[in-house]
């Protein structure tokens, strides 16, 4: 199977659906005459022209209210954040106008809406760029969240979210922009509200999502060399979440870690901790842990970002501190 990297399998999805759809449409700051700030829309302006394919100003709240009454009035917008730390501007359109549109329309106006972009840390980029906002969207009613992993989840399940008719949260990173992935060139598409198991094991499940899904996968490998044999499942959509696949995996492992790069207060981890321990108490030879990034804002300098995020490491201490209780 061919190779392509993760923008391009973004490209692909948009395209694909652009060419299927007509109402579809994309727009964002820099998208169009300068191919994206990520080059995630490379070539896009050339096939689709400038009705379809728009450059914005700078100006988050704007665009996204754009977007949010073209879907009231039968398109399906792709908004493209050049970050989600910058679309904590535009929150107001998407929490109180496209979340709650079709309960206070009463079902007049439903809002197919992509808003997409990458969050989280990408290296030192202070504090305002470095945040992973996850959480504070998948606890809103009315949206669906997702945020991939890899190249062919990421395909997949945005021609999920551009069909879906639920205003989604499509979360990436910047340091995946340039992963490279399997892809098929035969069109695909992946069920949103599914988990994925990743890797089979018996003693532990972890649990995580986007790029921190790459750290899981490294120490799960860590630890079979100690003999601890974990299963990894990528949670892939946020919300809806797929607890019933991570409650089966802990009824078959008795043990459950949980990374993510939020916060750790109020996290998606606390999330899955908690539901673990309320429908599978019965089940866990240990407490969930969680490995979650510092309850602190992201510093700059390089030894503060590595104290801050999860690691390898910190996930195979975590593991192997449930690991050994009976």
């Amino acid at each position: 199977m061919r190779k392509i990297r993760f923008r391009e399998a973004l490209r692909e999805a948009m395209s694909e659906e652009m060419r299927r759809d007509e109402s579809v449409f994309l727009m964002g700051e820099e998208v169009a005459e300068y191919d994206g700030a990520y080059k995630v829309s490379q070539g896009m302006l050339a096939e689709f022209g400038p009705k379809r394919v728009l450059d914005t100003p700078i100006s988050e709240l704007g665009f996204a209210a754009i977007g949010v009454g073209a879907a009231m009035n039968g398109t399906r917008p792709i908004i493209e954040f050049m970050t989600w730390n910058f679309a904590i501007l535009a929150f107001d359109q998407i929490i109180n106008g496209s979340a709650k549109m079709l309960a206070m329309s009463a079902g007049e106006f439903g809002n197919p809406i992509v808003f997409r972009g990458p969050q989280g840390s990408a290296g030192q980029l202070g504090a305002q760029h470095s945040q992973m906002l996850t959480n504070m969207l998948a606890s809103v009613p009315g949206l669906k969240v997702i945020s991939p992993s890899n190249p062919y989840d990421a395909k997949g399940l945005l021609k999920a979210a551009i069909r879906d008719n639920d205003p989604v949260m499509f979360m990436e990173s910047e340091q995946m922009y340039s992963d490279l992935g399997e892809v098929p060139e035969e069109e695909y598409i992946i069920q949103i509200g599914k988990c994925d198991i990743k890797r089979e094991g018996t003693d532990v499940t972890i649990i995580s999502y986007n790029k921190m899904m790459k750290l899981a996968l490294k120490a799960a490998e860590e630890l079979e060399k100690d003999g601890i044999n974990a299963e990894v499942i990528d949670l892939m959509t946020i919300r809806p979440l797929d607890m019933d696949t991570i409650i089966q995996s802990v009824k078959k492992t008795n043990r459950a870690v949980v990374i993510d790069e939020s916060w750790p207060f109020t996290s998606i981890a606390s999330e899955i901790a908690f539901q673990l321990q309320r429908y599978a108490f019965d089940y866990l030879d240990a407490p969930v842990v969680r490995v979650c990034g510092a309850d602190s804002v992201m510093h700059y300098a390089p030894n503060l970002v590595d104290a801050y995020l999860p690691s390898v490491a910190k996930i195979v201490d975590a593991v192997k501190s449930v690991s050994y209780q009976k």
